[in-house]
């Protein structure tokens, strides 16, 4: 599968998820349930996926972690708030640089339709 294919499954199986749970729940329960929907696609999903800090050539292990890496190329934020603040944008973006990875998708799942909640992130390297 290409970028584009991985990215189409992450938006698809996100709005089936959102259709079938609705808004309302924890991030963790989307998680949850994003992993497995994409796993069933036959996507390489791992959850809270360590990311370290490298500083001077030593890796700082600070507690960041990453709700989804799919495919070992895009990285999956998912939130539950009333909107996306720059702030959530940021935190993306920043993991994308320290992961060193291109694609990135915040879903925001506290929305009436998921359309409305897939934000995707471009780190121009």
């Amino acid at each position: 599968m290409n970028l584009n294919d991985i990215t189409g499954q992450i938006v698809d199986a996100a709005m089936q998820v959102h259709s079938a749970l609705g808004p309302g729940l924890l991030e963790s329960a989307y998680e949850g349930c994003l992993a497995f929907e994409l796993i069933s696609r036959g996507l390489q999903v791992q959850r809270q996926y360590e990311l370290p800090v490298i500083y001077r050539t030593h890796r700082i292990d600070v507690g960041y972690r990453l709700d989804l890496l799919v495919a070992d190329l895009v990285i999956v934020e998912i939130k539950a708030v009333e909107r996306i603040a720059p702030i959530h944008e940021a935190q993306l973006l920043t993991y994308l640089k320290l992961a060193d990875k291109r694609v990135g998708f915040l879903l925001n799942c506290h929305v009436l339709q998921m359309k409305n909640g897939v934000k995707r992130l471009v780190n121009q390297l």
